[in-house]
């Protein structure tokens, strides 16, 4: 299964899954608007993987 997944895929999976821990802890610790501010970066980045792999796609068309 993971072998459809090219290397920038994952890295791009990766950073948003930190995105969301490290939001995580900043809201836990009580920084609710820096934890809210980094937790929107976890959308953008997928969107940015899903963005990246549409004109991948489109070149190969």
């Amino acid at each position: 299964m993971f072998n459809k997944f090219t290397t920038a895929d994952k890295l791009l999976f990766v950073a948003a899954i930190l995105s969301l821990v490290f939001s995580e802890i900043l809201y836990f610790q009580g920084e609710k608007a820096d934890s809210t501010f980094v937790g929107l970066w976890v959308p953008s980045i997928l969107a940015f993987g899903i963005y990246l792999k549409l004109i991948n796609n489109s070149k190969h068309d």
